[in-house]
């Protein structure tokens, strides 16, 4: 199969993941000012993994307004991850070089805010090279489209007039969102994991995104 586009996650595979310390913290300032008895680092879980189930529950057992929290929630979690990316903590993977040499027309699919997107591909001059951004707000209607639902990879897809793309994610559940849009997908290991972790069998693995120039250049 030829490859039209070639789509990827951001957090892990073109950049390094947020601070997880960073984010507890920001979700501790909301827990405090909603007067929640929820461990923030629950609530990161909830926001990244998109449990719209418990933030739900959590705001209905609490009288809060889910659009109001969600919306502050965002903000402290944009926030602390601009700051830490402003101060230099958070770069760009040593082999991002290799995305600038992909031929196919490219886009990012993420989970992230498009906020935090759009800053780190200014940050690290990779605006250019993506003619689709698609990240997720935290809002309730975003949340519901997160990984593995495939909504974002499919209008992604429609975007850049692609029948076939293959997505790049370091992680099972973008192998599952790739699955879900009927795609091939590159699980990208840049640790060693068992095989027991990986439920969806990936296309192709890789441990660097130099090894994804030879896929794409055998695809199109």
């Amino acid at each position: 199969m030829d490859y039209e586009a070639v789509l990827f996650d951001c957090d892990g595979v073109l950049v390094e993941t947020p601070d997880k310390t960073q984010l507890a913290e920001a979700m501790a300032r909301v827990q405090r000012q909603f007067e929640l008895s929820e461990p923030p680092e629950q609530m990161v879980a909830d926001f990244f993994r998109g449990n719209l189930s418990s933030i739900t529950d959590r705001c209905e057992s609490a009288g809060i307004d889910r659009e109001t929290f969600c919306a502050e929630a965002a903000r402290e979690a944009v926030q602390a991850q601009l700051t830490e990316i402003r101060s230099g903590v958070r770069v760009a993977y040593a082999d991002i070089d290799a995305v600038r040499k992909v031929t196919q027309p490219m886009g990012v699919i993420s989970d992230n805010h498009p906020r935090v997107l759009s800053f780190l591909l200014r940050r690290f001059d990779l605006t250019s090279q993506f003619e689709t951004v698609r990240g997720c707000r935290f809002t309730p209607a975003d949340l519901e489209c997160q990984k593995p639902n495939p909504q974002n990879i499919q209008a992604a897809m429609e975007t850049l007039g692609a029948e076939s793309a293959l997505y790049v994610g370091d992680r099972e559940i973008d192998v599952a969102a790739a699955h879900n849009a009927g795609i091939d997908s590159v699980l990208l290991r840049r640790e060693a994991v068992t095989e027991s972790e990986i439920d969806v069998a990936p296309t192709h693995v890789v441990s660097s995104l130099w090894d994804l120039l030879d896929i794409v250049s055998r695809h199109r």
